[in-house]
């Protein structure tokens, strides 16, 4: 071959090279029949779904506790899987105590039936219209995921979401629902200030403009469900429950004592707060502890 034409030809490579960084990423197609989850990727004034690998591991058996809360959840998910009319959900509460991991539960529990989930972040809820544009017709049933939907004092960004849910869920065909997470029940902060100037008039309460304000965002959603703080039993029966899940994995015989007890309080002590998360990572602390005595 010319040496010319070589010479060419590497400088050429070493200009694909400088310039492939700055070309757009390979946007993947989601196959629906496989694929159970995907997360939205806002890129410029667009964005695509990208396909996501995720565990069904999870059973709605092993979130103890929320029994009321789990209950409600599955039968809307139900009925929205049968093609029957269900509500748009906020999951709202104390953190780590199962708000997500239902959500997570409820796919594992009917991927086979059709079920899809599309995590979106709260930043790029303004796509929402170009989201249910995607899966329109579609024959699956698609469950758009916002995990920790909340906004800080000063934010404006909620009055646009606002809007953005009225017009994006009022239209959105009847195979798509959406389900967000938050650690507060009107997903903004609310203050003493915001009932300061409130008046009295021929008997009736007028409360200030900027609570019906906040609350107006959250009622976008027709089912509240409440998560609280787990009590001490509460809190022990889950770790009961995980060591259980972690040792039968790991072949390791155990037994419930008092010093496991203890140790399981200790940790959640030590964490200032007694959840599921807390209990579920103790027993893989717990469980892992156990097989490395049993290696040395």
């Amino acid at each position: 071959m010319d040496s010319r034409l070589l010479d060419f030809l590497a400088r050429a490579e070493q200009v694909l090279e400088r310039i492939e960084p700055l070309l757009p990423a390979v946007r993947p197609q989601v196959d629906w029949s496989s694929c159970v989850a995907a997360r939205w990727v806002h890129d410029g004034r667009s964005g695509y779904l990208l396909p996501l690998d995720v565990s069904l591991d999870l059973s709605l058996s092993d979130l103890l506790g929320v029994d009321a809360q789990r209950e409600q959840l599955a039968r809307n998910t139900r009925q929205f899987v049968n093609g029957m009319p269900a509500n748009h959900a906020l999951l709202w509460g104390a953190r780590g105590t199962g708000k997500s991991s239902l959500v997570r539960a409820l796919l594992a529990e009917h991927a086979k039936a059709g079920l899809r989930l599309i995590e979106i972040e709260r930043d790029h809820l303004a796509d929402l219209p170009r989201v249910v544009e995607l899966l329109a017709g579609l024959p699956q049933r698609f469950v758009l995921f916002c995990d920790d939907l909340s906004f800080e004092a000063g934010e404006g960004d909620y009055r646009v979401l606002k809007s953005v849910l009225d017009g994006s869920l009022e239209q959105a065909p009847d195979n798509v629902l959406l389900y967000a997470t938050s650690n507060r029940r009107h997903l903004v902060p609310e203050r003493q200030s915001d009932n300061e100037n409130w008046k009295m008039v021929d008997g009736e309460l007028h409360p200030s403009e900027s609570v019906e304000d906040k609350i107006a965002l959250s009622d976008r959603f027709g089912l509240w469900l409440s998560f609280y703080p787990f009590s001490q039993d509460h809190f022990l029966i889950v770790v009961r429950h995980w060591v259980d899940v972690q040792a039968r994995q790991a072949g390791l015989s155990w037994s419930w004592d008092e010093a496991l007890e203890k140790a399981a309080i200790r940790w959640a002590l030590g964490r200032g707060n007694r959840n599921g998360r807390c209990a579920y990572q103790f027993a893989r602390h717990w469980v892992g502890l156990q097989l490395l005595e049993q290696q040395a």
